[in-house]
């Protein structure tokens, strides 16, 4: 399944819980960390258990939840939501403040204990956790690896800026060692809810720098981003030309081909089957 856009959703707010499949994201997550007060976990707990073991919910997208980090929670929000020992709609976890492959370790022994597994979802937003992403994305039980900018502009101390250039090098970094490892890259949040043409020019940054999708803060959010991560007909178009020439040209015995004036080698190839991969992903949902 795609995953373009991934939608938080506070954990403590049932009714909006149940209605974020509605938005359209490919993901669902429902947020037992940041978009929770300290004083509300144990209320946004039982309430996203209580969501997630209703047979009723059973939505088309995929449905993740962002526990609390290492340490700091953790525990406490498998307890509830496994130690009941109900079956529960939980497709994957997210893991904030990932800063080793120790860390999605941790949260698969602990999953363990339940006699449960998920894929896990790492959150890259510290110094730390840039300069683990490669043994982050190692890990076997990590599926993606999420680049959190504002955190992470905290923890360095860095000054957020319209360009990004701040953590562009940390953005990169990520992109590159999710691929490495053959595991899906999510960009950070786009912060201003109400700016849609930025985020559309920020999104579509992010899929030249080779991410899989982005992060929704808001319902508002959630088309743009699909927009942007779904290949438009010119591309998906040279892309069939492009395969279909690499066929022909299999056939011939010739590594190289042309297709409208423009020569292909492998690289291109490799680029034409990741926009019909895109597609074929994109239709399925």
């Amino acid at each position: 399944m795609a995953r373009r856009s991934l939608l938080f959703t506070p954990g403590d707010r049932g009714s909006m819980l149940r209605k974020a499949p509605e938005t359209g994201a490919d993901v669902v997550i429902f947020d037992l960390e940041d978009a929770v007060s300290p004083s509300r976990k144990d209320e946004a707990r039982e309430t996203v258990r209580e969501v997630l073991s209703d047979p009723a919910f059973d939505p088309d997208c995929e449905v993740c939840v962002r526990v609390n980090p290492i340490g700091r929670g953790t525990a406490d929000d498998l307890e509830i939501l496994l130690g009941s020992g109900e079956s529960l709609r939980l497709d994957a976890l997210m893991l904030p403040k990932a800063e080793s492959g120790r860390d999605v370790e941790s949260l698969v022994g602990k999953l363990g204990e339940y006699d449960a597994s998920a894929p896990v979802l790492a959150l890259i937003e510290s110094a730390r956790g840039v300069l683990a992403a490669s043994e982050i994305a190692e890990v076997a039980a990590t599926d993606a690896l999420v680049f959190g900018a504002e955190d992470l502009a905290a923890d360095i101390g860095a000054a957020r800026t319209d360009e990004g250039t701040e953590v562009l090098y940390a953005r990169q970094r990520v992109v590159i060692a999710a691929a490495a490892s053959g595991c899906d890259a999510i960009d950070t949040v786009y912060t201003d809810f109400g700016d849609e043409a930025g985020l559309g020019e920020e999104a579509a940054f992010a899929v030249q720098l080779g991410y899989d999708g982005k992060m929704a803060i808001h319902p508002a959010q959630v088309a743009p981003i699909n927009d942007a991560f779904t290949p438009d007909p010119a591309e998906v178009e040279w892309a069939e030309a492009v395969l279909e020439g690499k066929r022909e040209a299999d056939a011939d015995d010739r590594g190289v081909f042309e297709i409208d004036g423009e020569m292909i080698d492998a690289p291109l190839i490799a680029q034409a089957e990741r926009i019909l991969e895109r597609t074929a992903d994109d239709d399925r949902d």
